[in-house]
């Protein structure tokens, strides 16, 4: 049994994102419990990294939580869904009213809702946290997005801003909002993060396809990329993946990965949430899609047989054109990707009360997480000067950016049309926004075929009141 409650805050849970944080904890000078169902974890973690911090090894959870200090803030970080319960579940008997079970898990935001209610009738505070950032974020410096009670983070805040990414002297870390506000912010950055990749690997096949460049030549227009408004985490590493040699054949490291992308399921709740609020991210939808296209061989293999020959051949006459146009159609589809994000963080605040302020979650998105961007100090701006932005694509510099992009968006969806090369992600972006300034849409043609077979009534664009027509008798208009 620990004999002095020393440790201020402690983490449960040490596979690599638990130890790393564990380790961060304890490099920024907190000294942290440390606890995992196999001791042999803890006592391994303290053997190689004990000259790193403070850490207090304890075997048992009861141990655990007694060497914490009061109130006590307990980190979760295991698997999400029933093992986070089953932990909360032994954790809960052991602490006092007031103290603090912390999950940095990647749950799904109702859960989290779910668990702070339920912890709340026993005096508990339950902190929902998105991390951002990987294994190497964890260790240096993650993205942190905390929900819960404005109590609880008034003893988290200082910890969790100081281990942090930091940018410019500014924490990536803010108190989203209550309940499940943290866990909801996450998901959206891991929708936003599919759209991103599925964008960039969209840019990565059309350059190849019109220019018939090598993966290497490719990454070098990545990396002259990267230097301008495109700059960001993802574009960076993808200069790398593409310049990579597969050692043991020799090939590009691209070419000898099996083309099929996995996921863990975030990208579908963001899409099923967005469907429940009635939002449209139609980029992060594809994408999600396209990752789930990937992985059904059968069928491509079937209609690669039945069509072989389904696209003319793609001659690239002014290299130089193409590059750019690709270029800025990337630009145009990635802020439509991020504007369509922070329209559903928008609606979950407004839906949930949660009150999340979009400026702040663009600051913690500036450094330490896989979606962090140059363009998000644009987005900060855009929201602080005016919080009501009905759509980040109409603030000044992302509506520039995007108006100077549109001849080279279409031409380049057009190509690829043409030449038969998939572009779902910049074609729906580029769909999204012509509906989005069109000046009359057909849904008035929808919604008049639903009032024919389904007398579901319609609204008129010269008067209020809904109606309907007697479609089966004289096809008067009657009052809905």
């Amino acid at each position: 049994m620990t004999e002095q409650a020393t440790a201020q805050i402690g983490v449960t849970g040490l596979a690599v994102m638990g130890r790393n944080l564990a380790r961060n904890l304890a490099r920024n000078g907190f000294t942290v419990a440390v606890h995992n169902r196999s001791p042999e974890r803890t006592r391994t973690l303290v053997a190689e990294h004990g000259d790193e911090g403070t850490f207090v090894p304890a075997e048992s959870l009861a141990d655990f939580v007694a060497a914490l200090e009061r109130p006590r803030a307990v980190i979760i970080m295991v698997k999400a869904g029933a093992p986070t319960d089953a932990v909360i579940d032994e954790l809960v008997p052991l602490l006092e009213a007031g103290d603090i079970v912390i999950d940095c898990g990647n749950a799904h935001f109702a859960d989290t809702r779910r668990r702070e209610e339920a912890l709340r009738t026993h005096g508990l505070h339950f902190v929902g946290t998105g991390v951002s950032g990987g294994e190497e974020g964890a260790l240096l410096g993650p993205s942190i997005m905390p929900g819960g009670s404005a109590e609880s983070y008034a003893k988290l805040g200082p910890i969790f801003e100081k281990i942090a990414a930091q940018v410019e002297g500014t924490p990536c870390c803010v108190h989203v909002g209550p309940d499940g506000a943290g866990h909801f912010v996450k998901m959206v950055h891991n929708g936003i993060e599919y759209a991103d990749m599925q964008l960039i690997a969209e840019a990565y096949d059309l350059l190849r396809a019109g220019l018939d460049a090598t993966p290497a030549e490719i990454a070098e227009i990545f990396r002259e990329w990267n230097t301008g408004e495109l700059e960001s985490f993802l574009i960076e590493i993808t200069a790398d993946v593409l310049a990579h040699t597969d050692a043991d054949t020799g090939k590009p490291f691209v070419d000898v990965v099996q083309d099929r992308a996995e996921q863990k399921g975030t990208g579908r709740w963001t899409v099923q949430s967005a469907l429940d609020l009635g939002i449209p991210i139609t980029g992060i939808a594809e994408a999600t899609f396209a990752r789930s296209l990937s992985g059904h061989a059968g069928q491509r293999e079937a209609a690669r047989r039945a069509f072989p020959d389904a696209g003319e051949k793609w001659q690239v006459s002014d290299r130089e054109a193409f590059v750019e146009d690709v270029r800025r159609a990337l630009l145009a589809s990635k802020i439509v990707a991020y504007a369509q994000g922070f329209d559903h963080i928008r609606a979950g605040s407004s839906e949930y009360d949660w009150n999340i302020d979009l400026g702040s979650t663009a600051t913690i998105w500036r450094g330490g997480c896989i979606i962090r961007a140059r363009f998000l100090d644009r987005i900060k701006q855009a929201y602080d000067q005016q919080p009501d932005l009905p759509s980040l694509l109409v603030a000044p510099y992302f509506a520039e950016a995007v108006a100077a992009g549109v001849p080279s968006w279409r031409r380049v969806v057009a190509d690829a049309a043409r030449a038969g090369v998939p572009a779902p992600a910049f074609g729906s972006s580029l769909s999204y926004f012509d509906a989005l300034r069109a000046d009359r849409l057909p849904a008035a043609l929808i919604q008049g075929l639903r009032d024919n077979f389904g007398a579901h009534t319609y609204q008129r664009v010269d008067r209020e009141g809904s109606f309907h027509i007697l479609w089966a008798a004289d096809r008067s208009e009657v009052a809905g």
